[in-house]
């Protein structure tokens, strides 16, 4: 594919052969990438292709092995985020960098307060907070703990944070993959004020579409190398086919039929929830799962669908109501029992509470399963070595060894761990809490794939997804929530778009429960 011709503007940025190797796993190997004056450039590439490296070397996270950056047209070194905060470089990463028990104003300003007198002022601080805040186009209060935050409003954190350094390069590490549509259009507004002031961004996305919405040059790595440089405008198809080297023929490959013998009743419901409730959360939630089905859940961020999710699991309590697995109910508020019973949940955060990032894949993998390995107190370390290098192999994770510390993996391969502990784990009924965010659009795939396979061997899943393709495409049914409760049921070929905003949005406008009242109404992804 033709190389497009560079903005005619001055050079922001630019790399030259840049190298780097963690324990022999060769992670860049020879890339070179510009940035312009005023434009955004997007850096697109499968998980693992070197992405996420590229933009820790730029902003002093870590150092290349060989090659060189220049800012300005002149060599420079980046050793830490101070020198790359110096020469103007700010960096949203994909996983949040902030800290909980901190304010907003705090995180937004940490290790650069304003003082007054030797002494923190703190109005000014939480003044040039809102100021930012505003610029973001998110109303939160400066003094509020992050710990508070939801998802959507922690990255939006994440970007006041980022545009306070006034910095003239803003690299921004998937930082639609936590918010809604309207979000999105509010940060795309964002992105092209920066860019008609000149500022030059580097943008990381696995949303195809969002590249021709607001880039204007694409540069693609794969497997640690830049493959091409292409125009934004370049159709889908062919950046697909420079990103993973091959075609996707279907982006959303679902197979139904029925699913083969398993024990027991094949009609009886694997899972039924009835009467579900708690208070200020959710009410009268009640629906089954069957051996083999897929069941998407979706609704408006705060409609109580992550809230349920973790109730069934038994991580957190509720009120009233019941938990069956294969006719068997389940004590409340026991993760314990919902673990023997078959059930297993992959949580919204990732990085918060799906994985342990300081231990290696084999111990990642293993966590579910590392009692049932154990007699006597001892643990079969070669039995959970056999299983875990199993269970790596059949998902394709990309790694040097089942010892590589979970936290240097790319994202994606990060969520093939968290979900291969439950296959591990042989679970029955499995969770899955946006199980394709921040991933390429190839190891999406494998993941629909490796859920038909799961579904024909009689397991069932339940689904949760902000994006609504993927909910319409992979689902057997569709449950919509809305206000906290269960606002309809839609076949799969009834479920359209507009029929699941109609039931999503529909109780919007009557009573507002509590959660309505601690959550704002935000929108669904559609493509």
């Amino acid at each position: 594919m033709s190389t497009p011709d560079p903005p005619p503007s001055r050079e922001l940025l630019r790399t030259e052969g840049i190298r780097k190797t963690f324990t022999g796993v060769v992670a860049l190997d020879g890339v070179d990438f510009d940035l312009h004056e005023g434009e955004v450039h997007v850096l697109l590439g499968e998980n693992g292709a070197g992405k996420s490296t590229l933009i820790k070397v730029l902003s002093g996270v870590h150092r290349a092995d060989s090659g060189r950056v220049l800012r300005d047209g002149k060599p420079v070194r980046i050793h830490s985020a101070g020198d790359a905060e110096r020469l103007g470089v700010a960096t949203m990463h994909q996983e949040f960098n902030l800290v909980p028990h901190l304010s907003v104003a705090e995180n937004i300003f940490l290790g650069r307060q304003p003082r007054r007198f030797g002494l923190l002022d703190r109005s000014r601080m939480n003044a040039d907070a809102a100021e930012v805040l505003g610029r973001v186009g998110v109303d939160i209060p400066p003094d509020t703990p992050v710990r508070e935050l939801g998802v959507a409003r922690s990255q939006m954190v994440e970007i006041a944070k980022a545009l306070s350094l006034r910095a003239r390069v803003l690299i921004m590490d998937e930082p639609t993959a936590a918010l809604t549509a309207d979000e999105v259009e509010k940060l795309f507004d964002l992105v092209r004020r920066l860019r008609a002031d000149g500022v030059g961004i580097v943008f990381i996305t696995h949303h195809l579409e969002e590249i021709a919405a607001l880039g204007d040059r694409v540069t693609v790595l794969r497997d640690g190398r830049s493959v091409g440089r292409t125009p934004a405008s370049t159709p889908r198809d062919d950046l697909v086919r420079m990103m993973v080297g091959r075609s996707i023929e279907q982006q959303y490959p679902r197979e139904t039929g029925t699913p083969r013998a398993t024990s027991g009743n094949a009609e009886a419901p694997l899972l039924r929830v009835s009467g579900l409730g708690r208070a200020g959360s959710f009410s009268g939630v009640g629906f089954e799962l069957r051996a083999g089905e897929v069941v998407g859940l979706a609704g408006l961020v705060g409609a109580g669908r992550t809230e349920v999710a973790r109730a069934v699991f038994g991580a957190d309590p509720y009120d009233s109501g019941t938990v069956e697995v294969q006719g068997r109910r389940l004590r409340r508020h026991d993760i314990n029992a919902a673990l023997a019973a078959g059930i297993g949940l992959v949580p919204e955060d990732r990085k918060g509470q799906g994985l342990l990032p300081d231990s290696s894949v084999e111990d990642n993998l293993g966590l579910v399963t590392l009692r049932r390995a154990s007699r006597a107190g001892f643990v079969n370390l070669t039995g959970q070595q056999e299983s875990a290098s199993r269970i790596a192999g059949r998902l394709n994770v990309r790694m040097s060894g089942l010892g590589q510390r979970m936290g240097t993996l790319s994202g994606g391969n990060q969520q093939k761990v968290v979900i291969g502990k439950w296959l591990l784990a042989q679970s029955r009924v499995l969770i899955l809490d946006e199980p394709t965010r921040g991933i390429d659009v190839g190891a999406k795939v494998e993941i629909y794939e490796l859920i038909n396979e799961l579904t024909a061997s009689g397991h069932a899943v339940l689904m949760i997804s902000s994006d609504l393709p993927e909910v319409l495409g992979m689902s057997d049914r569709v449950l919509v929530m809305a206000q906290g409760r269960i606002a309809g049921e839609l076949a799969a070929r009834e479920a359209t778009q507009d029929a699941v905003m109609r039931l999503a949005v529909g109780t919007a406008h009557e009573q507002g429960t509590p959660a309505s009242k601690t959550k704002d109404k935000e929108g669904l992804r559609g493509h």
